[in-house]
């Protein structure tokens, strides 16, 4: 029998995919690094194991302990499946930009999560970092990993990621593409891949907002480029100690919205579902397209998966409120019938008697019908607040036909013409419209039609 002792066996041996599509352009062999395929969906198991066995191994973490820990939630699903098999207790502190997924996914494993302001400093009481330091004070028996700070992190992957990719590519490896966060993964897997061959090329993607790249490249740490961003996973306003520079060869930024649309091409494209961090290191990738050559071979660390980010980059919504993506089209006309389409239009003739139209109302349960000639032709309308009026004072013209008390033939629209436009149409005489659609076949729009459409 083949089998797993508990699910933290299954952690690592993720699978190398081609990237097909996206790379067209691109003459290097470039290989996605798939991390969903861990227990909790990201890379960070990994490093959350290591962390937690490395703090049992030094005394640091007791039976019966509680983990505190500050994270974006992929480091707290790590934790949070590691402590259920161990036996341990998770308090979690994140900030309010995440995604609603990953505070949900946590409490899904018995974790506690506490919420934190984004937009304030690091060592502000509010912050996440901070919270998350003063509960490990304050609670019996805490424990922080501090996945910053905590080297186990960059090992973690120096033992396994590093050793995974070199063989799965036989050591032809010429390139690493990172989101870099916390920074174990890209230096843990640095380290290990330069001591294989140090010309492989590290490259880490950041996002504007963070302080990497400029720090890389100046050695300041400019807290004029620190601002609030919406991507997730990468970048930082601090330099965390697993950041190793002098393993990473050049910082690429990403701007949000540029790791937003890829995000959302990942898996219409590759069909591959993908989190944000991983969008903004291909669409990094991809404005890095000049450093690649034919026989190249480029692997990007896909470090989470998609369903995190179903209410945020995957939500047409939310992309269209930041300006990700372009409004959703106005409404047309043709929009408007949706609901009666499939519906044949109600006509009365104008020789037809009164009494006769009424009773097609009344079967129909509509409050407005056209009128047509004996050539087919719109030549009126037919309003049961009109109706109503004239037969109270004149009984007798039920008998009488149509034609003698019509009123104006509705207006007609295009089905093309915009909703605005054929709301304008409308006045207290005019209730309806008049439209045909592309088969040939006419179509009423009536104020409620307008109403539901709006709303």
């Amino acid at each position: 029998m083949q089998y797993c002792n508990t699910i933290l066996d299954t952690i690592g041996n993720t699978p190398l995919v081609k990237i097909n599509k996206i790379t067209k352009d691109i003459p290097a062999l470039v290989l996605a690094k798939i991390e969903t395929f861990n227990p909790g969906n990201s890379i960070k198991d990994r490093m959350a194991l290591k962390m937690i066995e490395d703090a049992e191994t030094s005394g640091k973490l007791k039976p019966g302990g509680t983990i505190v820990e500050g994270t974006s939630g992929n480091t707290g699903m790590g934790l949070a499946i590691a402590a259920v098999i161990k036996g341990y207790k998770c308090i979690f502190t994140t900030t309010d930009k995440q995604s609603k997924e990953k505070v949900d996914a946590l409490k899904a494993f018995g974790a506690d999560v506490i919420v934190c302001p984004t937009d304030v400093e690091p060592e502000d009481p509010r912050s996440y970092y901070s919270v998350s330091s003063r509960l490990e004070k304050e609670i019996h028996n805490a424990w922080k990993p501090n996945q910053y700070d905590n080297l186990s992190n960059s090992v973690a992957h120096y033992e396994q990621t590093g050793p995974e990719i070199w063989e799965q590519t036989e050591g032809k490896i010429t390139h690493l593409v990172v989101g870099v966060g916390t920074g174990g993964t890209i230096s843990g897997t640095a380290k290990y891949l330069k001591e294989k061959n140090p010309n492989i090329q590290i490259l880490g993607i950041d996002t504007y907002g963070s302080v990497f790249k400029k720090y890389k490249e100046t050695g300041i740490f400019d807290k004029n480029e620190i601002y609030p961003y919406i991507t997730e996973g990468i970048g930082e306003d601090f330099l965390p100690q697993n950041v190793d520079f002098t393993l990473i060869d050049h910082f690429e930024k990403v701007t949000d919205k540029e790791a937003a649309v890829m995000t959302r091409r990942i898996p219409r494209e590759e069909g591959i579902f993908a989190g944000n961090s991983a969008g903004s290191a291909m669409a990094g990738l991809v404005q890095m397209a000049d450093k690649f050559k034919k026989g190249d071979v480029v692997v990007v660390i896909f470090h989470d998966h998609g369903t995190r980010y179903l209410g945020k980059m995957f939500n047409d919504d939310w992309m269209r409120d930041r300006g990700f993506i372009s409004p959703e089209p106005k409404k047309q006309a043709i929009d408007l019938i949706e609901n009666h389409r499939h519906l044949p239009l109600v006509t009365a003739n104008e020789d037809q008697i009164i009494s006769d139209a009424f009773e097609l109302m009344q079967r129909y349960n509509i409050s407005q019908v056209p009128v047509k000639n004996a050539k087919g032709e719109f030549t009126g309308s037919l309003v049961d607040g009109n109706l109503f009026a004239q037969l109270v004072k004149n009984r007798h013209l039920m008998h009488e036909p149509v034609k003698t008390i019509m009123q104006e033939s509705f207006p007609v629209v295009k089905s093309t013409d915009a909703i605005d436009f054929v709301s304008s149409q409308f006045s207290n005489q005019t209730q309806a419209v008049l439209m045909m659609d592309m088969g040939g076949n006419w179509h009423i729009i009536t104020k409620v039609d307008v109403i539901n459409a709006i709303g």
